[in-house]
């Protein structure tokens, strides 16, 4: 058995929807499972829909884009090269689920508020009108096939917006809904993306979150591999709009992929690998434009032959913030204070840096939250100010992150020194570094002006004298 997920671009048009169709039927053979996004762009329109639902008079517009969201699914199914009765029964199911929607729409703007549980429900949709045109377009070409809200089976926390999957309490249901169907040689094509709660509400797994109803699915059906088709050819050494060289990697480790996709790989959504690592179930990030091409293969062990970096990734518009003062030698708990502080204050902490002096601590956070990161340490710090035990709580905005990633580096040796020789012949300045003691990340921080150059040189430095996929 074989999920297979489908992100929105690939079943953003008619004819990219027949393309997963031929994909799935070659594979029929391997028992394959379907879990789809909502076609491209239309989870950012119902988006856009719900918040407009709350600023008061704008029924028009918002009528506008609903005709627009339905109308772009009725030209999908133009598209489909459907028999007429199964047209007709296809429009019928987006007429239906558009008018429930525009009738949640109509109850926000009553309330004038959007609650995170309502908004999970408006954002739900698009990943539910989708299974329908990717189950018809399968049974048009003779695949058996069948639409499944995966509210039916994966059941999360309350956590509205970003849930947690209760996952032993799913795989029980998935089994009891889904193997009858895969072993009559249907397809089930899942909507991914959202979930419910035990009392059946619908809840959503965050932005990006199909990757992740994939690798749940995976876990819950133990399946022999779990195919994540993107519009890549895999996971690359590097984003290759700022790095043409980059290449696609054959393999790497569940270690390797979390840490690329916690820094910013898009590829990849972060909370991808949890599931399927429990079972060691392989992940493919695989092409739909390109489907011959082998992908990336995500495995336990990854390539224990290869040696140094597997890939360097870049997270931008960021902000940095420097504690720093003589005071604050040998005296514990600043960091936990840092810490907390930024707990408190719901703010994400990206990076930390600790000068061995213990006369500084740099953090950096999403530069949208660095104000307020800023201003709540000075607070927490005002003593310590005050008492001159600390200089300063700096702000610098405008950096960013760049992280070299691969379990190789634990054994390779000077790979920092490879690192620094490449930015200095770049005239690149390194303004923090952090690596952990596993050696599997090394992170630094630079300007934002400099980043994409600071990106091309250490990718030169580590890879183009390689000839070969890392």
């Amino acid at each position: 058995m074989i999920v297979m997920k489908f992100g929105g671009t690939s079943v953003g048009s008619a004819e990219r929807i027949n393309d997963v169709a031929q994909l799935v039927k070659s594979y029929q053979n391997s028992k394959p499972v379907v879990v789809t996004s909502a076609m491209t762009q239309i989870t950012n329109q119902l988006e856009d829909m719900a918040r407009l639902a709350t600023t008061g008079n704008r029924k028009r517009v918002i009528a506008a884009k609903l005709a627009a969201l339905k109308s772009a699914h009725n030209q999908a199914i133009s598209g489909l090269g459907l028999e007429p009765s199964a047209e007709a029964a296809l429009r019928a199911i987006i007429d239906d689920k558009t008018a429930k929607l525009g009738n949640i729409l109509k109850s926000v703007t009553a309330l004038g508020e959007l609650t995170p549980r309502g908004r999970d429900l408006i954002l739900s949709f698009g990943e539910r009108l989708s299974i329908h045109l990717v189950a018809a377009a399968l049974n048009a070409q003779g695949v058996p096939a069948v639409a499944i809200n995966a509210t039916d089976f994966l059941v999360t926390d309350d956590n509205f917006n970003d849930a947690q999957p209760l996952l032993t309490l799913s795989k029980k249901r998935a089994q009891k809904l889904l193997l009858p169907l895969i072993e009559k040689g249907t397809v089930p094509v899942i909507t991914g993306f959202i979930g419910a709660t035990r009392d059946g509400v619908t809840t959503t797994l965050g932005r990006g979150g199909s990757d992740f109803s994939g690798t749940i699915l995976g876990y819950c059906l133990d399946a022999k591999e779990v195919w994540i088709w993107t519009d890549v050819d895999g996971v690359m050494t590097s984003d290759p709009r700022i790095v043409p060289a980059a290449r696609t990697i054959d393999k790497m480790s569940y270690e390797e992929a979390s840490e690329l996709s916690y820094f910013g790989a898009k590829v990849i959504h972060p909370r991808t690998m949890i599931p399927t690592a429990e079972l060691g179930i392989p992940i493919v990030i695989k092409n739909t434009m390109n489907p011959k091409h082998p992908g990336t293969h995500i495995t336990p062990s990854g390539d224990t032959a290869a040696k140094g970096a597997k890939a360097l990734t870049l997270m931008k518009d960021l902000a940095m913030i420097t504690i720093q003062g003589k005071g604050m030698r040998g005296v514990q708990g600043t960091a936990a204070r840092v810490f907390d502080t930024m707990a408190a204050a719901g703010v994400n902490v990206l990076f930390i840096s600790q000068a061995s002096s213990e006369n500084n601590i740099t953090i950096v956070v999403e530069k949208a939250a660095g104000h307020v990161a800023t201003r709540t340490l000075r607070q927490a710090f005002a003593t310590e100010v005050r008492a001159k035990r600390i200089d300063f709580v700096e702000y610098h905005g405008g950096v960013s992150l760049i992280a070299v990633v691969g379990t190789g580096m634990r054994q390779h040796v000077g790979m920092a020194g490879s690192i620094f020789s490449a930015l200095g012949n770049g005239n690149v300045n390194v303004i923090a570094i952090a690596q952990g003691s596993s050696e599997l990340n090394i992170t630094i921080v630079v300007e934002s002006k400099e980043d994409a150059k600071a990106l091309l040189c250490i990718h030169d430095a580590l890879y183009a004298a390689k000839g070969e996929n890392s």
